[in-house]
């Protein structure tokens, strides 16, 4: 399979970006999980997950490439604008103060608080451990294969550099966490889920089009172009949200 590494920078870019927010998620939970319920469960429940996401990528990953490509991009296409949009609708309600800000810290200490209340029986296999790793890692990890798929749904050859980004970003993710061994809420992941919500809409809405037949102008250039239509409205909804709870807070007043 010959891949265009020219032209796979926007897959390579959406794929890590997304990534790094998924798998500094789970890496909160694993180091709650590590520091207070123990390390041994920790590991064996994130190995267990990848080892199982790894063996669904290995069986599932060759069926998609018999699937016909138009179909492949319209149907991933629209469910990748659908979770963009999500994304970006979090996004935009955090930047303009109405959800609060997803915070690293706060999620640590919360997990670590509920793990403390849970009783821990000594000389066996923590299962309490085991099982919040291997869900977290999981959860997150399903997400990125997700992510990968849609991204590289637009062409023959973009599952590996998709693949390529969101692997850079799980060893990216990984070292830091061992290195600092402490949430990463030096992150910024808002900014980063606002920006990967106006990505992941417009590969969406690009591979919709391209499932429809739709010729777009500069071909895959258009994300680009998309891109940016994404990120002005993206901008204006932040605008108009923060006019809209000032004046709430104003008529309460």
């Amino acid at each position: 399979m010959i891949v265009d590494w020219g032209h796979a920078w926007p897959t390579i870019t959406a794929a890590f970006l997304a990534s790094i927010v998924e798998f500094v998620e789970a890496l909160t939970v694993v180091l709650a999980v590590g520091t207070v319920r123990g390390w041994a469960g920790a590991l064996i429940g994130t190995g267990g997950a990848l080892a199982l996401l790894l063996a669904i990528v290995v069986v599932f990953g060759p069926a998609l490439t018999r699937i016909p490509l138009d179909e492949v991009q319209l149907v991933v296409g629209a469910l990748l604008l659908l979770f963009g949009m999500r994304w970006l609708r979090k996004a935009v309600l955090r930047a303009a103060g109405i959800l609060a800000l997803h915070d690293e810290d706060i999620a640590y200490a919360k997990e670590t608080e509920t793990l403390s209340r849970l009783a821990r029986v000594r000389g066996h296999w923590d299962s309490v451990a085991i099982a919040t790793a291997f869900k977290i890692t999981m959860l997150e990890g399903l997400e990125v294969i997700f992510i990968v798929i849609a991204v590289g749904a637009g062409g023959v050859g973009l599952l590996v550099p998709a693949s390529v980004g969101a692997l850079a970003a799980l060893v990216l993710v990984a070292a830091m966490g061992v290195v600092v061994h402490r949430p990463l809420s030096a992150v910024p992941e808002n900014t980063l889920k606002f920006i990967v919500g106006i990505l992941l809409s417009a590969f969406g809405t690009f591979w919709v089009g391209e499932g429809l037949g739709l010729g777009w102008p500069g071909q895959d250039w258009s994300i680009l172009g998309l891109t940016l239509g994404f990120l002005l409205f993206a901008l204006l909804g932040v605008r108009l949200c923060r006019r809209e709870a000032a004046l709430r807070t104003s008529v309460s007043y």
